[in-house]
């Protein structure tokens, strides 16, 4: 019984953190948010390829702003997740063990 405890331990430490996803996919996305969610990464990607030598300071800061803005309401369509930690995962599975 100790053995496995230590294997299954040292076996989740290699493993790090894991990330059980709940969030959605693209194919679980309405059309309208599937066409802003590509226009928004074509903008990220016009902004990315400019050049910025020619910007003053201002127009920089306003497309970091920008850029800021964009990556939020990206974050918006497809964050979500559980994340569990080496720990949690460790402890979890003792308490199973003792239980069953």
């Amino acid at each position: 019984m100790k053995k496995i405890i230590i294997l299954l331990s040292f076996s989740l430490i290699l493993l790090g953190n894991q990330r059980l996803s709940a969030s959605p996919k693209k194919e679980d996305l309405s059309e309208q948010e599937q066409v802003r969610l590509v226009k928004l990464q074509s903008r990220v990607l016009e902004i990315k390829a400019m050049d910025k030598s020619h910007l003053s300071s201002v127009q920089r800061r306003a497309l970091r702003k920008e850029l800021y803005q964009i990556k939020s309401e990206m974050k918006g369509f497809t964050s979500g997740g559980v994340y569990l930690s080496v720990a949690a995962i460790i402890i979890i599975i003792l308490v199973l063990i003792l239980i069953l």
